[in-house]
């Protein structure tokens, strides 16, 4: 899947983008709000993600911001299948925080989770000790289904409390932007 925003285009990583990607999110202040990520991460963890077999339904996208004289990669976003229902998620290299771009990425995704795929329900969820990404995800329209779970983080060494949100696509709309599948 590709799609642009007013800022940003999102598109499947390549081969290439793994000295890139393994730059952007290799801080532990991203890996450790993140549940599969280990610390330190290394471009050979880069490359396996990246050849990582995926499902039809899976969508992994790299952010990458296009505001400048040269596209910078900021980020990944994606969803993919797990325990049976669709589970959207997302990072952003530090440098990049505060800035609208999770919210702006995740509009994309979700309008190509509703329109292109179809899907009627995606799941989410934060680290308690991390509520930034929980206003992300609120504004993007997931409600927090009131239970908050124990989570593995590779990068933390063990489990850590997870709020777990709901976004039912049946429900509102969401503006459609320029997408390719």
């Amino acid at each position: 899947m590709f799609a642009r925003t007013a800022r940003l285009t999102l598109r499947p990583a390549w081969l290439e983008d793994a000295p890139q990607l393994a730059a952007a999110i290799g801080h532990e202040s991203v890996t450790r709000n993140l549940s599969k990520v280990p610390w330190p991460y290394s471009l050979a963890d880069a490359e396996a993600h990246i050849m990582r077999p995926r499902q039809p339904s899976d969508v992994f996208c790299l952010i990458f911001d296009h505001e400048g004289a040269y596209p910078r990669l900021i980020g990944g976003i994606g969803m993919g299948r797990i325990e049976g229902r669709h589970e959207f998620g997302y990072w952003l290299t530090p440098s990049a925080w505060g800035r609208g771009y999770a919210t702006e990425a995740g509009r994309a995704m979700v309008s190509a989770a509703r329109h292109t795929l179809g899907l009627r329900r995606l799941k989410a969820g934060h680290f308690v000790d991390n509520p930034a990404s929980g206003r992300v995800l609120t504004k993007l329209g997931f409600r927090p289904t009131g239970t908050v779970t124990p989570r593995t983080s590779l990068a933390r060494g063990g489990e850590t409390p997870c709020v777990d949100l709901v976004l039912d696509l049946d429900d509102g709309e969401c503006r459609m932007d320029r997408l390719a599948a």
